[in-house]
Formats: C-alpha cells, sequence, structure tokens
C-alpha cells in the first residue's frame, strides 16, 4: 500500500501570507476554509438540489462545454485503449439541463461519468461571482467545473493554480516535476484535455509496462478536500483529480503563467515545442552543449550572466519593455512560418 506524503495544511491564511510566502516557494499547500462564506457552498451543503437551485438562479440560457464518458470508462477521462482518439464525447449543452441531468444519475447504479468543464462563470452565470468572491483574487475570473463521480488522469498546467472544491469531495494526487520521467508522459500535441497527461493509471498502475512509476509514487503527495476547501498547485506540479461523489464542483483561479489573462506566445510550452524541433537532429554530444548553454542563460540560478556585461548591453537579458518582448517574440513567430 503506497504512503502518500502530506501537504502542509492551513486553515488561517491571509492573501498577504499566501503570495508573499507560499507562492515564491512553489511548494503546494491545502487551505481549508478558503471560501466557507460563500452562499455557494452554503447551497452545497444542504443538499445537490439546493444547489443546482442556486445556480439556476444566475442562468441566463448560455451553452457550456459538456463531456460523457460511458461506463466501461470506469470514471476515467482519458484516451481510449488504442490511442486514437479519447475516451468520452463532447458538445455543448444548455447548463439547466445539464444540471438537471445531474440530480436525474444521482440514484442510478450504471452511469456515464459528466463534466461540466473549464467555464468562464461571467458567460454562463453572470453575477455568481459578486455573490461568491474571493479576497484572494479580486480581479481573476475562475473557470467553473460541475460534474459527478469522475477521475481528470495525471497532467501538469503551465500557470500557478488555486483550485477550490464548491461541492462534494475531491482527492488529489500531486507529483513534483522532477518527477516527470518516472510518470511516463503521453504526447505533447494529442491529450486527453489540452495539457500533457500521464500514460499510467494512478488506481490501476502496471508496474510492468511502467516501473518508474514506483519511484514518482515514492514522492506523491495526497490531500482530500471538502466544500469550502482550496489547494495550491504550483505551475508544472502534476496532479491527478478524483471526484467522490455523484455532485461535484470545483472553481479554480490562474493567473500567471501560460493562463493568465495576459498571457502571450510563444507560451512555455510553445518554446518546449520550439525546442524540441530545433534540437531534434542534434547529436547527443550537441545537446549535451546546448543545455551548458540554457544552463547559464536560464536554468543555473547560482549564476548571473548579467553580471560581467554593462547594464546598457543587458539587452534581452535585462529590464524589458512590452513592447520589445512583444517584437521579439513576434520575429521567432515569423521564422517559424517561413
Amino acid at each position: 500500500m503506497t504512503t502518500f506524503k502530506t501537504i502542509a495544511d492551513y486553515s488561517d491564511l491571509s492573501p498577504a501570507q499566501f503570495f508573499e510566502k507560499i507562492v515564491p516557494n512553489q511548494e503546494p499547500v491545502v487551505i481549508r476554509g478558503f471560501a466557507k462564506h460563500w452562499p455557494l457552498v452554503s447551497a452545497a451543503k444542504k443538499s445537490p438540489n439546493d444547489f443546482v437551485a442556486y445556480l439556476n438562479k444566475f442562468y441566463t440560457g448560455q451553452k457550456a462545454k459538456m463531456v460523457v464518458a460511458p461506463p466501461s470508462a470506469k470514471k476515467r477521462f482519458f484516451y481510449n485503449d488504442e490511442m486514437t482518439d479519447v475516451n468520452y464525447v463532447s458538445g455543448e449543452e444548455r447548463v439547466d439541463l445539464f444540471l438537471g441531468r445531474l440530480i436525474e444519475l444521482i440514484d442510478r447504479k450504471i452511469y456515464p461519468a459528466i463534466s461540466m468543464q473549464n467555464s468562464l462563470t461571467s458567460t454562463i452565470l453572470p453575477g455568481l461571482i459578486d455573490d461568491n468572491r474571493s479576497e484572494y483574487f479580486n480581479t481573476i475570473e475562475p473557470r467553473l467545473w460541475i460534474g459527478n463521480e469522475g477521475i481528470v488522469s495525471t497532467h501538469y498546467d503551465g500557470s500557478d493554480n488555486v483550485a477550490c472544491v464548491i461541492a462534494g469531495h475531491r482527492r488529489f494526487t500531486l507529483f513534483p516535476p522532477e518527477q516527470t520521467s518516472n510518470l511516463y508522459p503521453g504526447s505533447l500535441n494529442f491529450t486527453p484535455a489540452g495539457a500533457p497527461t500521464s500514460l499510467v493509471d494512478l488506481n490501476n498502475p502496471d508496474f510492468k509496462q511502467y516501473p518508474r512509476f514506483k519511484q514518482a509514487l515514492s514522492e506523491a503527495y495526497r490531500a482530500e478536500l471538502a466544500p469550502g476547501d482550496a489547494i495550491f498547485i504550483p505551475m508544472l506540479w502534476w496532479h491527478h483529480v478524483e471526484s467522490l461523489d455523484k455532485v461535484n464542483a470545483l472553481m479554480n483561479y490562474w493567473w500567471n503563467g501560460s493562463s493568465a489573462p495576459t498571457a502571450v506566445s510563444p507560451s512555455p510550452i510553445d518554446s518546449l515545442n520550439i525546442a524540441l524541433l530545433a534540437m531534434r537532429d542534434l547529436t547527443p554530444t550537441q545537446r549535451k552543449a546546448w543545455r551548458c548553454m540554457f544552463d547559464h542563460y536560464l536554468f543555473n540560478q547560482d549564476v548571473d550572466p548579467r553580471e560581467y556585461i554593462p547594464k546598457h548591453q543587458h539587452q534581452i537579458l535585462g529590464d524589458l519593455s512590452e513592447d520589445y518582448v512583444r517584437s521579439v517574440k513576434d520575429y521567432f513567430i515569423a521564422k517559424l512560418k517561413q
């Protein structure tokens, strides 16, 4: 039986403490009671019907993205067996009809996994955030995720993430970025939900096919969240998420990185793809040499590559205006299109 590491747990954490002390460390934390004062959470704690009724107060008729996985998928949104497609279907549906279906499936013994994913609250439920605002994020609009029991396989985000459970319970299993190779990531460009995903089934791992996953498990963290609790998942930390109840919902905030409102192309994941294309034909010795270059200019934080260069010649290594950054990125994007 796997013994998971414990995530640091806070019950009284101010926004200042969070952004000044927690976020810079890039270690996950659980924030108990993050949204305990929200009317949305209070409604969810009463009953699934109260939760749905509260949401429908704000509904104006817009459709949202929905996904449905058949019972044979065993609640896991993933690839199909041949890895030629995904094991679920997606489309758009009225939110009120989706919520009604969610309630209808509660008493079923055999049922599909259904989920409304990554929805902007201002689009589908205008006014909801006015009643349920976080003091941590005054200007960032959260995303809404609602469904029944379901499993989102181990993946990472290109942004820091605060995910708040607002209905039901969710189990989070986290792996640090250093375990990437031991998680057997799938395709960068063909993914179940937009982010590269581990090919290992966390709940039924095949150690013969994926032997290094044992090492990843030895470094894994786990936490279970109730309504009102939140978890901080740092950028590039792999996370496996299980919705444990017939009615589950989550609100999350991405405020920097590739999911930031001000993010511009190319994103870090774009840059990874570009680097792979640029260096794929190099020999192992040449790649090792380029690794030294990347370490010097980017990754080795013990050495400042600017310290011996006059400040007026720091150029791309120095403080840059947004216009300059945009012009450099546009230049390289144009070169790629040639």
